[in-house]
């Protein structure tokens, strides 16, 4: 059964990675893109996501030249836990102009 979640675009995710069969009771790897004026503001809020448990990198697209710092985390995937990373990592990138800009997992429907 797949769970009740909101009409946004954090819902309408989990509902996709719930109907392409994941077990949305088990954890799953969720990256957390955090967009970021430069590699420097970038590897500050990488550091501090580190610090909060989070695993952390920093790249540059190739084509737009964007800085993004990838935040990833294990975790069960309900719409509470994923807004309330989002609301954190803002917080966290906030002091280096930085702000959420999405998040993607492949699921964990081969993790069994």
């Amino acid at each position: 059964m797949i769970p009740d979640y909101p009409n946004n675009a954090d819902g309408d995710a989990l509902r996709r990675i719930a109907t392409d069969g994941s077990d949305m009771s088990k954890p799953m790897v969720i990256d957390f893109s955090v967009a970021v004026p430069d590699e420097i503001s970038g590897n500050h809020v990488a550091s501090a996501a580190r610090s909060a448990g989070y695993d952390s990198h920093v790249l540059q697209d190739k084509d737009s030249g964007e800085w993004t710092c990838y935040c990833t985390k294990s975790m069960i995937a309900t719409y509470e836990s994923v807004v309330s990373i989002q609301e954190e990592l803002n917080e966290i990138s906030r002091p280096f102009a930085g702000y959420t800009d999405g998040w993607g997992t492949f699921g964990n429907v081969d993790t069994d």
